[in-house]
This record gives structure tokens, C-alpha cells and sequence, in this order.
């Protein structure tokens, strides 16, 4: 039983965070592919991170028991520091919520043809009527879908290995001429899992409240932390062994399950949506739950004055929201990082619980 509960967790925790930027390859053609074989060494340092990184948020959210991030941050940064981090991570939790809405509308609009605007809309409402549900239903929408998109990319990895028709110098030069707004391997790594920490932080928390053994909690954060990394690490190596055909794509693992079979590529996009959907509804509960009191009329009305506000806001465009407010949000989550670090060692009690 407590098996099953880990995995839960573990898909959870998977699910917040593979939206439409990781699910699409977007994310990991900036973050890893655009440094060609160092991308890999990226990945292996982005899975370590993030084993702990999930561990400790759910193990910080079952302890607190509370319904928003705001009492476990401030509990454990102190009142200037929680203030920074809390804003921090209200601003992730909007500005990642709307680059979803923007990857739904992209994400239809290149496999099937169908105009931004219709897959934004789509989103939106869906993303609205959910977030009337009680926060464990949310949950389990959350987890039910990640274990797909992971077939996905397995399947997408093996194919591009066996259907790979260049050296790895060749493919890595090419790779290494892709742009990117990282520096470095490593800054870029550290960077990817920052962001997605300020990204998965609330929801996490949230998680982790309605998991009342705090060791289960822990082993499910940890499990989703290393699952998360290893589809990482797949969907780089997938990209980068087909850079030259998907590399100027918006969606590039999309367009390798297209080459695969124009029907698993319906599949993929469908798959995709559902990811896109899963962080589109974490960051706007999160969002919501920050505010006000959840499944009260007062936490309803401001949800969906949030989702319309974010569906209006994302017509920047998918590709420019990525590259330009990703690693900007990378920077400003490495305060969380660090504080996450430092937590056993501030709250001592804490640490032997676990």
C-alpha cells in the first residue's frame, strides 16, 4: 500500500512539473541539447538535484499540513527571506500558468492545424472547471496521466537511437549552434532546476498535506525527483540524436513521434495537452490557494479571474515566453534552493522526524 502511495506522489510530483516546455522538448533543446554532449552530463546533475529537491519539498508539505506554500516557507526562511521566496514564487506560479495556456494553443496549432487561439481557450476553460474540484481529486487528474507521457518518451528515445544517421561529433556540433540564453552546461542545469523548483514548489507542498506518513511522502518526492531526471535525460538524447529535423521546431518531440507514425503522433499531441493541462492547473490552484481558501465561492471567483487574466496575457507566443522567462525565473528559484538545503539544518527537528 504504501508502495502504491511513493508512486503517487512520485507521478505527482512528475506531473506539476512536465508541462508544456519539458513534455514538448522545448525546455530540453534550450536547457541541454544546445550544449551538445555536455547536455548529458547536465541531465545526470539535474536528476541528482532534483531527487532531493522533490524529497524535501513533499517530506516540508506533509509536516506542515497546510493548504498553500505561504506557512512552510516562511517557517522554514524566516520572515525577510520567506517574503522574497513567497513572492517569488507567486510570480512563477502566474507567469508559468500563462506560458501552458500559450503551449496548449501551439501544441494543437502544429499537429493539427487548428488556431491558437481555439487550443488557449480549450485550456482555459478546462483548466476553470477543474479547479472547482477538492484538491486530493486534482491530485489524482495530476498523477493519473504522467505514466503516459512516459511510454512516450521511451518510445521516443529508442527510435531516434536505432533511426540515428550521423556521428555524435557531427550532431554535436550542430547542436552546439543552436541559440540558447544559458552560458554553460552546468549554469544551465543548475538554472533548469531552479526554475522548476520555484515551478513545483507550491503544488509539491500542497502534495505532500494530504500524505499524512512523512516517510511515504519523502520516498514518493524522492522517486519523482529521480523519474523526472531520467525523462530528462531520455527526451535530451532523443532531440539530440534528430537536432538537424527538429531542431527550428516549437514542439520537437512532437515532431519526432510524427516521424515515427503520423498516429502515435496524434497520440503524443493528446498526451502532450494532458501534461500542458496538468502544470496549467497546478500553477493556478497554487496561485489561488496562495490567496484565498480553497473550494470556497471567495477561492472560485479569484481562480477564474486568474485563469482569464493568464488566457489574455498568453498571446506573447510559446517559443519567446520560454526562452526569455524560464531561466529569468532559473535565477530568481536558486534563493528556494538554497533555503531547501538549508532547512534540515535550521529546523533540526525536522531532520529526525525523517
Amino acid at each position: 500500500m504504501k508502495m502504491k502511495k511513493i508512486l503517487k506522489i512520485g507521478s505527482a510530483f512528475i506531473g506539476i512539473i512536465v508541462g508544456a516546455g519539458l513534455a514538448s522538448g522545448q525546455e530540453i533543446l534550450q536547457y541541454f541539447t544546445s550544449f551538445g554532449l555536455w547536455g548529458i552530463v547536465g541531465a545526470v546533475v539535474t536528476t541528482a538535484l532534483f531527487a532531493y529537491v522533490g524529497m524535501m519539498l513533499v517530506w516540508l508539505g506533509s509536516r506542515a499540513k497546510q493548504p498553500s506554500h505561504k506557512e512552510v516557507i516562511y517557517g522554514v526562511s524566516g520572515r525577510f527571506l520567506g517574503l522574497i521566496i513567497d513572492y517569488i514564487l507567486i510570480f512563477t506560479l502566474f507567469g508559468v500558468g500563462v506560458v501552458m495556456i500559450a503551449g496548449a494553443g501551439s501544441n494543437l496549432n502544429q499537429q493539427f492545424g487548428i488556431p491558437i487561439i481555439a487550443g488557449t481557450t480549450l485550456i482555459s476553460i478546462l483548466v476553470i472547471v477543474t479547479g472547482m474540484l477538492r484538491v486530493d481529486r486534482v491530485v489524482n487528474i495530476i498523477s493519473g496521466i504522467t505514466p503516459f507521457l512516459i511510454i512516450f518518451v521511451v518510445i521516443v528515445s529508442i527510435y531516434s537511437f536505432l533511426t540515428m544517421d550521423d556521428s555524435y561529433l557531427n550532431l554535436d556540433s550542430i547542436a552546439r549552434g543552436h541559440p540558447t540564453s544559458l552560458p554553460n552546461w552546468f549554469i544551465s542545469a543548475i538554472n533548469y532546476v531552479s526554475f522548476n523548483t520555484a515551478v513545483g514548489a507550491s503544488m509539491a507542498i500542497v502534495t505532500g498535506a494530504a500524505e499524512t506518513d512523512r516517510k511515504t511522502a519523502a520516498w514518493g518526492g524522492l522517486a519523482g525527483g529521480i523519474g523526472l531526471g531520467l525523462i530528462i535525460l531520455l527526451s535530451h538524447l532523443a532531440i539530440f540524436a534528430k537536432i538537424e529535423e527538429v531542431g527550428s521546431l516549437e514542439l520537437p518531440t512532437l515532431g519526432i513521434v510524427n516521424d515515427i507514425s503520423p498516429f502515435l503522433g496524434v497520440l503524443m499531441s493528446l498526451v502532450l495537452f494532458a501534461m500542458i493541462f496538468n502544470t496549467a492547473i497546478s500553477m493556478f490552484y497554487s496561485f489561488g490557494a496562495r490567496f484565498t481558501e480553497p473550494g470556497t465561492k471567495t477561492f472560485k471567483l479569484f481562480f477564474t479571474i486568474t485563469v482569464v487574466v493568464g488566457y489574455a496575457t498568453s498571446f506573447v507566443g510559446f517559443t519567446d515566453l520560454v526562452s526569455s522567462l524560464y531561466p529569468f525565473i532559473g535565477y530568481l528559484g536558486l534563493v528556494l534552493i538554497i533555503v531547501l538545503f538549508i532547512a534540515p539544518f535550521r529546523v533540526k527537528k525536522w531532520a529526525e522526524d525523517v
